[in-house]
């Protein structure tokens, strides 16, 4: 099997990993299929996805914490024209990374 992956030369950040390569890694470390797997996977984020889209904080010990938040409408600028644009208020997904995974990534 063969990675798709590039190394990272000295100081660069590696490239990203996809579901798929997640599912390809807990099927490896476990005992169940990759499609067992993958159907676990995708139902983990469909309620994640689901319960931040009714308004709740998703919070996942020694991980993180997804909230909604309200980001405010305000007053662009088209680049183009120059022109004043109203920016209407919108709800967008924010992470909060926990404690280990802070210490980890550093």
């Amino acid at each position: 099997m063969t990675d798709n992956h590039e190394e990272p030369s000295s100081g660069e950040i590696p490239g990203s990993i996809t579901k798929k390569d997640i599912v390809m890694k807990v099927s490896n470390s476990t005992n169940l299929t990759q499609i067992d797997v993958k159907k676990i996977v995708q139902r983990t984020l469909d309620v994640i996805v689901e319960s931040l889209e009714e308004g709740h904080t998703v919070e996942l010990r020694n991980f993180g914490v997804f909230k909604v938040k309200i980001r405010r409408g305000r007053i662009g600028r088209n680049p183009r024209t120059g022109q004043e644009v109203a920016v209407p208020e919108k709800r967008v997904v924010v992470f909060k990374p926990g404690l280990i995974l802070k210490h980890k990534v550093k």
